[in-house]
């Protein structure tokens, strides 16, 4: 099992030494460039979709830390929130099966 905390560690000392900046908002633009890097590789067919999604687990592992967040609690529990979740098949106008989530008063 990978410890996120020891990575975030490894982030945020790396991110120190490089001399980068701790700024959450740039961060969070910078996390969806690389998930918009990693669309256009993957839409044109090109290598490096996977380099680019770990990019973008770099910068929010480093944004969760520097936010105070424990993203593996948060990981966990949104799994078990998701496992219990209830979703209807339907089609989409282009015959495709799409999920929509039923809400209940548990999960509103």
């Amino acid at each position: 099992m990978i410890d996120l905390k020891k990575l975030q560690k490894k982030i945020i000392a790396n991110r120190k030494a490089k001399g980068f900046s701790n700024d959450v908002v740039r961060d969070l633009c910078r996390t969806y460039e690389e998930l918009s890097e990693a669309f256009s590789k993957y839409d044109r067919g090109e290598d490096g979709v996977a380099e680019e999604f770990a990019d973008v687990i770099i910068f929010i592992l480093g944004i969760s830390y520097n936010l105070g967040f424990d993203l593996e609690k948060e990981l966990i529990a949104k799994i078990e929130k998701n496992r219990k979740r209830k979703y209807q098949k339907k089609k989409s106008l282009d015959g495709k099966d799409i999920f929509i989530r039923i809400k209940t008063p548990e999960d509103p």
